[in-house]
């Protein structure tokens, strides 16, 4: 790994010893901060980035927009950036953060994951056989991308261990920002999980393998699976494994439940990063709306 400045260094070991945050977010500032350096030296060679001027980092931005980097991905840069520059101000390294209070304001306006109807959802499972045990640990698979909302490598990283058959639920552990969680089990899918846990047999380790080599399946392995389901269902060729995950999600919404509920299931950091679900109904606001009575007496 390439050291940074000491300066850098020593703001990531803060946010690592001192904020606590997970390793894998702080790999994810480091990264964010090698991009923003690459880029802005590109305009000031020479002037550390807490020592760049407001219109810097305007121009800076420019180039990212070159780049065709989304505003989501900038806000992020910026986001770390930022962070950055308040270590270094409090650190007497600079005069002000210059980026305080600073955010692309159409970073927001995320268009909503592409999702699957319950009719799609339906079709897909369906078009799942289980005639051998190779398709019968692919239809177990799919089963639980979309019925527990699973990440394409919190699927792949799932032990025999990780199954609890009496709580029915599963122990995710490589989870995304190293935040483990516990998923229940929809009752549709634990009889043929469990059903495969038998075939398997007792055997500890990945609980999902390749059936030649029985080594632990790759997200590259997954994708295939998928693929395959979808060519089978007749359905769409954009339907990857994270279009089951967002309608896992999609799905609890419209039924009505609780957005923090969700957040917890998906692993979110919090219920902000579940609200791009909201698309589902449209409508959901004006109905609360309406049930309100203003001549109701409290």
């Amino acid at each position: 790994m390439n050291r940074l400045d000491p300066l850098i260094e020593g703001y990531l070991d803060y946010k690592q010893d001192v904020n606590k945050l997970a390793p894998g977010t702080v790999r994810d500032i480091r990264c964010s901060l090698k991009r923003v350096l690459k880029q802005t030296h590109r305009l000031r060679p020479d002037v550390p980035l807490w020592q760049l001027a407001f219109e810097d980092f305007l121009r800076y931005v420019a180039l990212e927009r070159e780049a065709q980097a989304s505003p989501t991905c900038i806000n992020k840069y910026l986001t770390h950036a930022r962070g950055l520059l308040e270590y270094a101000w409090r650190s007497g390294r600079c005069d002000r953060n210059v980026l305080s209070g600073f955010y692309l304001q159409d970073a927001e306006q995320r268009a909503p994951p592409r999702s699957l109807t319950l009719d799609e959802a339906r079709t897909l499972v369906a078009a799942c056989p289980r005639h051998t045990a190779e398709e019968r640990r692919d239809r177990t698979m799919v089963l639980l991308l979309y019925g527990c909302g699973l990440r394409t490598h919190e699927l792949c990283g799932l032990n025999v261990q990780h199954v609890s058959a009496e709580r029915r639920e599963l122990s995710v552990l490589t989870a995304k920002g190293d935040k483990p969680r516990v998923v229940p089990v929809p009752d549709a899918v634990v009889t043929e999980l469990l059903a495969y846990l038998h075939e398997r047999g007792g055997r500890r380790g990945p609980l999902f393998r390749t059936a030649a080599k029985q080594r632990r399946l790759a997200n590259k392995d997954v994708a295939d699976v998928v693929r395959r389901a979808v060519a089978r269902a007749g359905l769409a060729q954009d339907i990857k494994p994270k279009t089951l995950r967002h309608s896992y999600a999609t799905h609890l919404m419209d039924r009505g439940v609780d957005l923090g509920v969700i957040a917890s299931l998906m692993g979110h950091r919090s219920p902000q990063e579940t609200g791009v679900y909201l698309h589902v109904l449209p409508s959901r606001r004006e109905n609360a709306v309406t049930t309100l009575d203003p001549g109701e007496k409290s």
